[in-house]
């Protein structure tokens, strides 16, 4: 099934995030770090669409430009996030994105949510929630807010990739567009940032999160372009299983009964949420 091509981009977007934690351990800042990602995925992506020979005229600049600015809005408000608040409230806040993208899909596409549909994404939410053990202090309300934009905003994004994907538009060029949009917005943040010249080691580091980043959005796109788009909403929920995953290999972050059981609810979430979708004739591959 297309949609477990989610699997593979949680899978990066975990290694991209380990490359970001080492990159801002080593002192660059989150608008160089922003810029970095996009600006090395554009390169990429670049050369695969001369490779494959993706033309990148596109009669559906609307939806791509709808496309990238909600993404990068939404990256920025995630790496603005984490700076005000601690990082599993930002990343949770951050993954209310499925929940948003299942309204968007009710209202706007008349996409019909079943009661375990519904349960299945709520379900991954609690999951999520077990794992990372947010903490929301009422002072703040600020960081919240910008936390919670970004999963509204990233909602938007996948439900542009949906619509890029049902009219016919390649993942490749969806991709190059975007780290297009992301990279230009990026130079604006980076112009107000101090700037750090990359070692052999750091511009390893900073490769990596370009590189794994590009395989994540390739693979993230084909997900919600070919599959069902709440059951690869559901099974994006994995990612936090890699991360604390590769949170306890490299940093010895502790592993409880709570994060276990975190991570048990996130995969049922998952695999309820592809047997329920089989049943729905609203959500075909």
């Amino acid at each position: 099934m297309q949609s477990l091509w989610m699997i593979f981009a949680s899978l990066s977007f975990a290694c991209m995030g380990v490359c970001v934690k080492l990159a801002a351990q080593a002192g660059f800042s989150a608008a160089e770090i922003v810029f970095y990602r996009c600006a090395i995925a554009l390169a990429l992506m670049g050369l695969l669409v001369r490779l494959r020979g993706v033309s990148l005229a596109t009669p559906h600049w609307g939806f791509q430009l709808k496309r990238g600015v909600s993404g990068f809005l939404a990256l920025t408000l995630y790496f603005w996030a984490i700076t005000l608040l601690p990082l599993g409230t930002a990343v949770t806040l951050n993954y209310t994105a499925p929940l948003f993208l299942a309204l968007l899909l009710m209202l706007v596409a008349g996409v019909r949510l079943t009661s375990g549909m519904v349960l299945a994404l709520c379900t991954g939410l609690a999951g999520v929630a077990l794992l990372l053990k947010p903490s929301l202090q009422r002072e703040a309300w600020f960081g919240g807010l910008v936390g919670l934009t970004s999963g509204v905003l990233a909602a938007v994004a996948y439900y542009n990739v949906r619509e890029l994907g049902a009219l016919g538009e390649p993942e490749t060029r969806t991709v190059f567009y975007f780290s297009l949009v992301s990279t230009l917005g990026s130079l604006v943040w980076l112009a107000f940032s101090d700037i750090h010249v990359p070692t052999l080691e750091t511009g390893l580091l900073l490769l990596g999160v370009g590189a794994f980043a590009t395989l994540a959005q390739l693979a993230m796109t084909r997900a919600y372009a070919r599959g069902k788009t709440l059951v690869s909403a559901s099974l994006a929920y994995t990612t936090v299983v890699f991360a604390s995953l590769f949170g306890a290999l490299f940093w010895g972050d502790a592993l409880g009964f709570l994060e276990l059981l975190g991570m048990a609810l996130v995969i049922l979430s998952g695999i309820a949420a592809s047997r329920v979708s089989r049943a729905n004739p609203a959500e075909q591959d």
